[in-house]
């Protein structure tokens, strides 16, 4: 791998990198940012999108020699300097280093379930508008082994270059699917043995009482609103629990601790691709 030495802003070779934040509002047809060394070698191992190229900072080239190793044949290193770097991506680029990635295409919600093992920890998102949020839900369900997310239309991308970059790399990991209708996709979950609960601060049940399912998909929805009264009134509800005045927490951090419990006593370890095993001892002998 002979790194590309860009020495022009306006160079075409780098065109996919020009103003970031720009493009980050307009779209990329078909192709998203990944910014980091955590987030490209994320992008570099996991193999569920193609890199498409990368574009490096000329005084940390030297420190991603193994990251860039794991390149395929053929895909372009671009190395510049600050300032250059800085004039392609439209603002002070300080970690120096982005890959471009290809989305290519995304399974559907059949696929994505059909792929799904018998032990399954699903999210369900409804409505999640903010990248903040919804990079940080996807690092949560990454860290306690949620085996896919699925996302209804009016969510926000979690291909989004911030949310990547939230998320750590996990949006480039956990297995994601859009759907269309929410009630076909109930009927989805329940004839493949789901457990359906919604959390909602007026849940029915404290999160703490509530069983824990070898099949389970949690829903969650947006800031304010939560998830439709309509939805809400088809599924067991549960609440987390919190002092007396205050009813409330942000999206993602209730995901994390709807997550931890349910995935409570299972294998969460990172090399079962996502699978929850159970962790009970075996039998002696």
């Amino acid at each position: 791998m002979e790194p590309i030495r860009i020495d022009d802003p306006a160079d075409a070779r780098v065109g996919a990198y020009l103003d970031i934040r720009e493009r980050d509002l307009a779209g990329r047809q078909g192709r998203f940012v990944a910014e980091g060394r955590v987030v490209l070698d994320v992008l570099l191992t996991t193999g569920r999108f193609r890199p498409e190229s990368v574009l490096v900072l000329e005084n940390r080239l030297a420190g991603l020699a193994d990251s860039l190793a794991k390149l395929p044949a053929g895909i372009p290193v671009y190395v510049a300097s600050g300032d250059v770097m800085d004039r392609i991506a439209g603002f002070h680029m300080h970690r120096g280093i982005l890959a471009i990635g290809l989305k290519d295409s995304k399974p559907s919600p059949q696929e994505l379930l059909d792929a799904l093992p018998a032990k399954s920890l699903v999210l369900v998102l409804v409505g999640i508008s903010n990248h903040d949020n919804m990079g940080s839900i996807f690092r949560n369900a990454a860290a306690f082994g949620a085996g896919a997310i699925f996302l209804d239309r009016t969510c926000c991308d979690p291909l989004y270059r911030k949310a990547i970059r939230v998320s750590v790399g996990a949006a480039l990991k956990v297995p994601f699917a859009v759907f269309d209708d929410t009630a076909s996709l109930a009927d989805r979950l329940d004839r493949r043995g789901f457990d359906r609960y919604a959390l909602s601060p007026g849940g029915r049940t404290d999160i703490r009482q509530a069983p824990c399912a070898e099949r389970l998909a949690l829903y969650l929805g947006t800031e304010g609103d939560g998830l439709p009264a309509s939805l809400l009134s088809s599924m067991n509800t549960v609440r987390i629990g919190m002092a007396a005045g205050f009813d409330s927490l942000n999206v993602a951090a209730a995901s994390a601790i709807a997550l931890h419990h349910f995935s409570a006593g299972q294998d969460r370890s990172p090399d079962t691709g996502g699978v929850i095993r159970s962790a009970r001892p075996s039998a002696a002998p």
